[in-house]
């Protein structure tokens, strides 16, 4: 369905040009049909003539059918889809339940970053608007816990919740959610894997017009799950 909606908006003129073509042959055969078929006099040659008036009708009728499609989805469709609709975000997973948990391969990669002293506090942050309310800057967490805050801004499109080592720039996405949240849970992140260390926790929002928010990082810090 991306697919399609994207090659007829992309396409839009190259296919009204050929709509365009194909209609003024087919309007001719249609015209030329109905002449034949007034002054056809015979029963067998009214027959012919019928027929091809009613080909020519039938092929008429589907340009111009496929000209209102193309129109309307070109002109009311397309743009009234929030820009995540085209965008390729193969992590994140808006139909299933996320669970929270990172793959195998990115666990791997966390352990082999270094640990990094981790900023004192969150940057990017706006209250009201964009923001982590639990777990709070500095905090130590372990196993899985529920994550709260704030996504509310104009134009709203989705958001995710990402992780990182303290000091590097490895982001993986945990989870994302398409609904704005106001004070409330923005999902589950599982620590259970994760060797013990700083981490940063960001969190991203995007508009319906495909523009990153500057994000909302909070550094924390993962211990044993004892």
């Amino acid at each position: 369905m991306v697919d399609l909606l994207g090659f007829l908006a992309d396409y839009e003129v190259l296919i009204y040009l050929v709509l365009a073509i194909g209609g003024m042959f087919s309007f001719r055969w249609l015209y030329r049909s109905w002449r034949e078929w007034r002054v056809a006099v015979y029963g067998l040659e009214r027959e012919f003539s019928l027929r091809r008036l009613g080909r020519s009708g039938l092929i008429s009728f589907l340009i111009a059918l496929f000209f209102c499609f193309e129109f309307s989805v070109a002109t009311f469709v397309v743009p009234g889809l929030p820009a995540d609709f085209f965008l390729a975000t193969p992590t994140l997973d808006f139909i299933s339940s996320p669970t929270g948990t990172l793959s195998a391969a990115l666990m791997t990669q966390f352990a082999n970053q270094p640990q990094s002293t981790p900023q004192p506090g969150a940057s990017g942050c706006v209250p009201g608007r964009v923001e982590l309310t639990f777990p709070e800057p500095g905090a130590e967490i372990k196993g899985a816990i529920e994550l709260t805050g704030t996504v509310n801004i104009p134009n709203f499109g989705f958001y995710k919740y990402e992780v990182a080592p303290a000091g590097s720039d490895a982001w993986a996405t945990i989870a994302a959610g398409r609904e704005a949240v106001t004070d409330s849970s923005l999902g589950r992140w599982d620590t259970t894997a994760l060797t013990p260390g700083d981490y940063q926790l960001r969190l991203v929002v995007i508009d319906n017009q495909g523009t990153s928010l500057p994000p909302c990082v909070v550094p924390v810090q993962v211990i044993p799950n004892q």
